[in-house]
């Protein structure tokens, strides 16, 4: 559980310093946009788009790490309504939505492809609170904050494969599933479930080199498999 929260530098400061230094990385960078209103979303999103090179930029509709919550990922109308202003001020990169585990998660996956969405990420964190019985305070400074990691895999890992079958597969909407991956195994998980690609977290605090181990984990597993690509796995859960 952490409440890491949103610290950043600002958004002329991150244009000035941080995306060039995000194009010259040997792979490809995505931008994360957050905000306090629908303004700030654009604003930022609209930046991301015209003055960086990221292919792809991530709308975080959903952040219990922050004062706010920045829960405009907690209600499909507000969810649309976000989309109608971001979707046409970003123009050349792809669009992610990051949704929130904490309301119908097939609901808002199904407002953001409507609101043209052209990938989804989930989850994010999951609302938590602990308390020190010693001093009877919270742990963290603002009372709650963010449970992560492989607490709630499984979760995730539901909620990837109900927006598979009931959303994103009938539409053909990439996923990104994320949440409690330590090993190539869970990863898997999110790819038979149905992501098209999976995001590490939490294993990075444990070990930073992680994802070049999943993915050699995941080229074994594809070879055991059988199959020619991972991308035949994607969905590939049988019931």
């Amino acid at each position: 559980m952490h409440a890491i929260g949103l610290a950043n530098v600002g958004l002329e400061r991150f244009l000035r310093e941080k995306a060039p230094a995000a194009a010259a990385l040997p792979c490809r960078a995505f931008g994360s946009a957050a905000g306090h209103s629908v303004e700030d979303y654009v604003r930022v999103a609209s930046a991301m788009d015209s003055r960086t090179g990221f292919p792809a930029i991530e709308l975080n509709v959903s952040c219990p790490n922050t004062a706010t919550g920045l829960q405009f990922g907690d209600d499909p109308s507000a969810l649309r309504a976000l989309l109608a202003e971001v979707r046409p001020a970003v123009r050349r990169a792809r669009l992610l939505v990051k949704l929130s585990p904490n309301a119908d998660v097939v609901r808002l996956a199904a407002a953001a492809v409507e609101g043209g969405a052209d990938a989804l990420t989930l989850v994010n964190t999951v609302p938590a609170m602990s308390i020190d019985v010693r001093t009877r305070r919270t742990r963290l400074s603002r009372g709650r904050g963010g449970l992560s990691g492989p607490a709630i895999h499984p979760i995730a890992v539901r909620m990837v494969h109900d927006v598979h079958r009931q959303v994103a597969g009938p539409a053909r909407i990439p996923l990104v599933g994320l949440g409690g991956v330590l090993g190539w195994q869970d990863a898997a998980e999110f790819i038979l479930a149905g992501a098209t690609a999976v995001g590490i977290g939490t294993g990075l605090f444990v070990d930073p080199g992680l994802p070049a181990a999943v993915a050699r984990g995941l080229a074994r597993w594809v070879d055991d498999q059988g199959v020619p690509a991972i991308g035949a796995l994607v969905g590939a859960l049988e019931q």
